[in-house]
């Protein structure tokens, strides 16, 4: 496979990228800074978009985030560094990220009610939607991290 990348959406459909970017304001502005480096940072992994996993891990380190934690979001499970409340988001992330045939369970949607309330979860929603939308918009056109 080439890492060549296929097209700029920005460029050629300028209208939908900022309907996306529209989202993208939502959330900045509704959901927790670190909690939404997180988010990010786990569905981009998961999806295999190097370019939003370079992104999110550059953005969180220079808000201050500790590289420990951002370093662990690929085994978050077994890491000593996330809260209940962080716990939650992540295993939300996870199970919308993969919506499989069952959605997401109850166990895992009502521990993310339990720490965030029926309008924080429908913020993260948004948050894991939005971002699963660039990651399939930058895997599918091959948008590279930037060179240094």
């Amino acid at each position: 496979m080439t890492n060549t990348a296929r097209m700029s959406i920005n460029e050629v459909s300028p209208a939908a990228y900022q309907a996306v970017l529209g989202l993208e304001k939502y959330i900045r502005a509704n959901v927790d800074g670190e909690l939404l480096h997180l988010i990010k940072l786990r569905a981009s992994i998961m999806n295999g978009c190097s370019f939003c996993v370079d992104m999110h891990s550059r953005e969180g380190l220079a808000d201050g985030m500790s590289s420990r934690k951002l370093f662990a979001v690929g085994a978050w499970r077994e890491a000593p560094f996330f809260d209940e409340r962080e716990r939650a988001a992540l295993d939300l992330t996870e199970e919308v990220t993969r919506l499989g045939d069952h959605g997401v369970s109850d166990e895992v949607w009502n521990s993310a009610v339990k720490h965030f309330g029926q309008e924080g979860v429908a913020n993260l929603l948004m948050a894991i939607a939005t971002i699963n939308v660039w990651n399939r918009l930058s895997v599918s056109t091959r948008t590279q991290p930037p060179v240094e």
